[in-house]
This record gives C-alpha cells, structure tokens and sequence, in this order.
C-alpha cells in the first residue's frame, strides 16, 4: 500500500478546533520541511477529514499554523448498519488531495455554493467565489505541480485557502448575514 491507500485504515483523529480560536484568524506559515512528521500530520488530517466527514480540513482547523490543507470532493459516504446492529458509514471512491503552499494564479467566472465548515458545525450559507481557478501548489514530497479546478472542486479549494489567510467562510457574507450567523453559532456552543 502507498501512503494515501493506507490512511483509511489508521491514523489518528486530530481536535477541529471551531470559531472563534484566534488561530483561525492567523494567516498560517508557509511549511519548509518535507518529512516524516509532516506526513504523519497529513495522514491524521485526512483521517479526520473523513470521520468528521467533510470536504477540506485545513491545518489551522487542527491547531497547526501551516499552509496545508486535504480535501477530497469525490469520495462517496453511505450509511450503514454494522454485524451488531450499530449504524456506521460505509467509505468508498477515495480521492485525497493533500496541497501544501498554494498560491492561485488565475480566477475565471462565479458560482454560489452553499458551504459549511467543520469549525462552524451546523452552520450552512451560500458564498459567491470563482467558478474556475489555477493554483500552484507543493505536495507533501515537496514537489511543485499547477492545477486547474473549476465547480465543487474551485469552491473548496477556494474555502480551505481562506482558512490558510484566518479567514472563515462568514466573512465572505454580508455584514448582517455574518453578524445573524455568528451569534446564532455562538449560543449554540453555549448550549452545548
């Protein structure tokens, strides 16, 4: 097995940490060594990615503040009920990305597409962003690639850069929008 058949199998499932932590609002720092500790971070980040489920988990999400993020926008989550009796979820159609460093270099056309974060829980909103992007990027080797994107693909992409920058998706609303949302996310982690 290469490293990203494995990770479905083990790993470990990493803290997200929700808004407001002041790292989520930090502009995260650029990684510059490629190597065992990183991969084993990647591995519990995409571990947690899909246990969490989500789409994109970015580092600061998991108390790190390094341009990284893994996302994977085709995977296929069915639920099921196990030999016991216990309702679980079925895993399927893997596709991991992990992108380290990036930097967009083009945006073309607009999509509304309603997102959520894995820091928000519960919270859900439509957000105006480029339909089409390039972005370049480092893998967890350290090798350089250029990639275009446009749809589901683009807006995460998009999201878990933002996360990269300490910006949450809220902040991409209108001032009342994101003033209702925040408070209404806030008490309920109060109640929780």
């Amino acid at each position: 097995m290469n490293f990203l058949e494995d990770y479905q199998l083990e790993g470990n499932i990493l803290e997200i940490v929700k808004y407001p932590n002041p790292i989520l609002k930090k502009v995260a720092d650029p990684v510059t060594e490629f190597n065992d500790e990183l991969r084993d971070l990647v591995r519990d980040m995409l571990y947690t990615l899909y246990k969490a489920p989500g789409l994109g988990l970015a580092a600061p999400q998991v108390g790190k503040s390094l341009r990284l993020f893994v996302m994977d926008t085709d995977y296929k989550r069915e639920e099921i009920t196990d030999a016991k009796g216990n309702e679980t979820y079925d895993l399927s159609e893997f596709n991991p990305r992990v992108i380290i460093n990036p930097i967009f270099t083009g945006h073309e056309g607009e999509i509304l597409y309603e997102e959520g974060c894995l820091s928000l829980p519960g919270i859900f909103e439509n957000v105006k962003r480029a339909d089409k992007v390039t972005v370049e990027y480092q893998d967890m080797w350290g090798n350089k690639h250029t990639e275009q994107a446009e749809g589901v693909y683009s807006v995460c992409l998009q999201h878990e850069n933002d996360h990269l920058d300490g910006i949450v998706f809220l902040e991409r609303l209108s001032l009342l929008k994101k003033n209702l949302l925040r408070k209404k996310f806030l008490k309920s982690q109060a109640l929780a």
